[in-house]
């Protein structure tokens, strides 16, 4: 028998890594004589370095970076110099699980570490970064990462305007005059795992800003300032990307990458399932397991499992899904091929607890997903 094992990083608990091999320990407590083909994936949240230096081999980053509230962090990028190729992700530099919760607020974080990890990569000659945007800490419009690269915000008495999300509704005028050139001879790519749009009901503030921290009366600021922020693009750079898909990822910062750095905004998932061969792996596989850390009516939109798993469907492959929490609707998961979905709850527990267990739950429910699967294929046979 031949297994894939596929999952997505379990924010806050497990790297994408870390949850297949514990995936995997769960599988050879029932079967001992089985091919586990390991496929760590991400679909443009956090994730995409790992995925990045299993997939091409690369080379492990680290530097020092201004963290989502101006402290330093250690964050860490792929690079994979055969290809003049970086990946990168915002999530470590500028992302929520940074912070603790009481220092979660959006109108004060800021995404100039995203912008010195990119910095980073172009002093090493890169032609080509992949930024995965999701997770995120914040709602600045990717000003700070925009800012770190020399791009100028000012405001009406043409004074620098702070690179965070409260300051947005402050800005301007846009000055690219000071971009680094060398953004010019690079290919950029934003590789994101929604398709949010800046503004609206489904936009970056009001969709997202509640769970980096906002209350009802800042998301109404952060909206004002997106806002503001999107006609100052318009004026003074020409474009508009307030019906951009993806331009609401990661705080605005997908609106941010394409404005003032070009960057093609593309679906993270289909990104990485190419990038790590899944196709290829899926062939002769009886059976593929995906998973996260949540799984609801918008996993369907582009996540991680939910690409498993169409990829699954294509050849016939029965594809069950692990998952942390899985909500009441889940949307059009199963039509598009995933056959079933298991939590690892075993019982009331806060959040926290379950975060903790994880691991070894994971471990325990991949064990008894995998009896379920094999007593219906006994079923089927006799």
């Amino acid at each position: 028998m031949k297994i894939v094992v596929a999952p997505n990083a379990f924010k806050g608990s497990m790297t994408a890594g870390r949850a297949a091999a514990a995936m995997a320990e769960g599988i050879r407590r029932v079967l001992a004589d089985v091919q586990i083909d390991l496929v760590p994936v991400a679909d443009g949240g956090d994730g995409l370095v790992d995925v990045a230096l299993n997939a091409l081999q690369g080379e492990r980053c680290k530097l020092l970076v201004t963290g989502p509230r101006f402290d330093l962090v250690e964050a860490e990028f792929c690079h994979v110099p055969e290809q003049s190729f970086a990946a990168l992700e915002m999530a470590l530099a500028s992302g929520l699980a940074l912070l603790p919760e009481d220092m979660r607020d959006p109108t004060q974080t800021t995404t100039l570490g995203t912008g010195e990890l990119i910095l980073a990569a172009l002093d090493l000659g890169v032609k080509k970064i992949g930024v995965g945007i999701g997770g995120s800490a914040t709602c600045d419009g990717g000003i700070g990462m925009a800012t770190a690269l020399g791009v100028r915000f000012l405001d009406d008495a043409g004074r620098p305007v702070s690179p965070v999300g409260g300051a947005l509704q402050d800005i301007a005028h846009v000055d690219l005059s000071g971009l680094d050139p060398r953004i010019g001879d690079t290919h950029i790519e934003a590789v994101c795992d929604v398709e949010n749009s800046l503004l609206g009901e489904q936009g970056a503030a009001r969709v997202y800003g509640p769970q980096k921290g906002a209350d009802p009366g800042q998301v109404e600021q952060l909206e004002s300032g997106l806002k503001n922020l999107a006609r100052v693009i318009k004026a003074d750079l020409g474009q508009d990307v307030c019906e951009l898909p993806g331009a609401g990822a990661a705080g605005g910062l997908g609106a941010g990458l394409h404005a003032f750095l070009g960057a093609a905004l593309r679906p993270g998932v289909d990104v990485v399932l190419d990038l790590v061969g899944l196709d290829e792996k899926l062939e002769g596989a009886d059976l593929v397991l995906t998973g996260e850390g949540q799984v609801d009516f918008q996993t369907a939109f582009g996540k991680a499992p939910a690409g498993v798993a169409m990829r699954a469907k294509k050849q016939k492959i029965p594809c069950i899904v692990v998952a942390g929490s899985v909500g009441e609707n889940l949307g059009d998961l199963h039509k598009q091929g995933v056959d079933a979905v298991f939590s690892l709850c075993s019982g009331p527990m806060s959040l926290q607890e379950a975060m903790q267990q994880a691991e070894i739950s994971i471990t325990r429910v991949t064990e008894q997903v995998l009896r379920c699967f094999l007593t219906g294929q006994r079923a089927i046979t006799s």
